[in-house]
């Protein structure tokens, strides 16, 4: 079994590091550890917009990266460790998720903490969660991977995946805001995230008796980050590859009440739209509506088109930058 310790905090990298090594090692065991900086991490078939408080995330510069697996978003900082299991597909069960959590369990109940698995996927200390599982299989591989809160900032959590639901009404499957834990709260005050990930490493040096580290190459790197470019650090993977959804909002400001529904396909074209309020318009609206037709529910695309006409014809007194906060 390889055991690789990303060198990297950004969630970008590890990410696209556990896609790389699926196709890169498609016959290795393999056990990957990694800690992110702040970021949220979605699953494959989330509707990312439904899953975040876009201003908040915006505003304090935290990544949103789209999972290959698939289940709920989950929040990551420098206080939480991440673990990845890569093995061939079809040795366990796929809807099995104790075998690749017991080592994690064993680690910490050596330790005296009561931890164990609860439900199909999530690990619980006294019925607070501190670790939740997804899974895939590709290329012969099936990949578990899963988090581990140590001491993670709780209120930047709640704040960064705190969405209005009234906004979004689509199919994509919907984070459990279960309670959490931090784990340093029940551990022995000297542990550090660290001196725990080292402790998961020994427990699988010691019980695979071929187990050996690897240290990432250059080479892998440099592939990794061409991954990225092309994939995870894009629009197109993290936003746009969201489920169907249907968006309302609604906003007052001085020039009046505006109210937006769209429609939106997957890939995050935008389908149809109708624009409501007790606005003053020189134009009629539709002429706004139909410029929107077409183009991505990405912001940088719906400035774009504000751009492009004088907003002040269709809303009244108004600026670019109010018009925007009704499409997020």
């Amino acid at each position: 079994m390889m055991i690789i310790d990303s060198p990297s905090n950004d969630a970008y990298f590890n990410i696209a590091l556990e896609e790389y090594l699926l196709y890169k090692y498609p016959t290795e065991s393999i056990f990957l550890l990694y800690v992110n900086s702040s970021s949220i991490i979605v699953g494959k078939f989330q509707n990312t917009l439904a899953e975040i408080n876009l201003d908040y995330v915006s505003e304090n510069k935290i990544k949103v990266v789209r999972r290959m697996s698939g289940g709920g978003a989950v929040y990551h900082d420098l206080g939480n460790l991440n673990f990845s299991f890569h093995n061939l597909l079809g040795e366990n069960d796929f809807m099995d998720f104790s075998q690749f959590t017991k080592p994690v369990l064993k680690v910490l109940n050596d330790l005296n903490v009561p931890a164990k698995l609860e439900g199909r996927n999530d690990l619980l200390v006294d019925g607070k969660k501190f670790s939740g599982n997804a899974k895939l299989s590709r290329n012969g591989k099936m990949i578990q991977h899963g988090t581990i809160l140590f001491d993670s900032n709780m209120s930047i959590l709640g704040d960064a995946l705190k969405i209005n639901p009234l906004k979004y009404n689509d199919k994509a499957i919907k984070s459990n805001r279960a309670r959490v834990i931090n784990l340093k709260d029940v551990l022995p005050k000297e542990m550090t995230l660290d001196d725990l990930k080292q402790t998961l490493i020994d427990e699988m040096l010691k019980t695979n008796a071929s187990s050996f580290i690897y240290e990432l190459s250059t080479e892998d790197i440099e592939d990794v980050q061409k991954l990225i470019s092309e994939k995870y650090a894009t629009w197109d993977w993290n936003f746009g590859f969201s489920p169907k959804y249907s968006f309302q909002n609604a906003i007052k400001i001085p020039a009046g009440f505006i109210e937006l529904h769209l429609d939106v396909l997957r890939g995050g074209t935008i389908e149809k739209v109708k624009i409501f309020g007790d606005f003053f318009a020189s134009k009629p609206i539709e002429e706004l509506e139909v410029l929107f037709i077409g183009k991505n529910h990405n912001l940088n695309d719906i400035r774009a088109v504000l751009e492009s006409v004088d907003v002040t014809e269709f809303f009244g007194k108004v600026t670019i930058d109010e018009i925007l906060t009704v499409f997020k």
